[in-house]
C-alpha cells in the first residue's frame, strides 16, 4: 500500500488515525513538517495543528497532503524504465519498489527487437526516467545514447530453464 493510500484510509477511519498515519509517513519519508510544508505549500502552522489534534483538516488541505505525498512517491528523481519483451514485463508484479528509504516507480516499455528497444530507451529518457534496465544485447548501445544510468538484465535462472526446455525438445 502506498503512503498516499495509507493516509486516505486513515482519514476515513478517524482524525486521530490520520494524525498517526501522517506522522508515520513523514517519518518514513525522512521529512519534517517544516520540509513537508515547503514542498506542499501548506502552512507549517496548519500542519502542526493537524498533527497535534488542534485542528481537523478540511478537504482542500487533505487533498493537497495526498497530492504532495503522491508526488513524493512518484519521486522527483523520476522512475526506473524497464525495457523488455511483453512476457518478461508481465512477470513484474510490483510497480513500486522500496530501495533504501526511497520508493521508486517502475514503468514498463515493451520491445520485441533491438530497434524497438533503442527507441524505447530514448523515449523513456524523454519521459523522465532516472535510470533504465534492459537486455545485454542493447545495453552497450543504449549507454552511449543516454545520459541516465543503464543496468543490464542478467537472466541466470531463466537462461538455465530455457536450456533445459530446449534440451527436452531435441530428445
Amino acid at each position: 500500500m502506498t503512503y498516499a493510500e495509507r493516509l486516505m484510509r486513515a482519514a476515513f477511519i478517524s482524525d486521530e488515525k490520520l494524525r498517526e498515519s501522517m506522522k508515520e509517513v513523514l517519518s518514513e519519508l525522512g521529512m519534517s513538517a517544516k520540509e513537508f510544508s515547503v514542498v506542499s505549500g501548506i502552512p507549517q502552522s496548519t500542519l502542526y495543528k493537524i498533527m497535534s489534534g488542534h485542528r481537523e483538516p478540511n478537504i482542500t488541505t487533505l487533498r493537497q497532503i495526498v497530492k504532495t505525498i503522491r508526488e513524493i512517491e512518484g519521486g522527483d528523481t523520476g522512475f526506473i524504465a524497464v525495457i523488455a519483451a511483453r512476457p518478461v514485463l508481465d512477470e513484474i508484479r510490483e510497480k513500486r519498489m522500496k530501495v533504501g528509504e526511497r520508493i521508486l516507480i517502475l514503468r514498463e516499455y515493451s520491445a520485441t527487437n533491438i530497434e524497438e528497444a533503442i527507441i524505447a530507451a530514448v523515449r523513456a529518457e524523454r519521459d523522465g526516467a532516472a535510470a533504465l534496465v534492459c537486455a545485454p544485447i542493447v545495453s552497450p548501445t543504449v549507454e552511449k545514447l543516454l545520459s541516465i544510468p543503464v543496468a543490464t538484465i542478467i537472466p541466470r535462472d531463466s537462461l538455465l530453464r530455457a536450456i533445459e526446455v530446449a534440451a527436452r525438445k531435441i530428445e
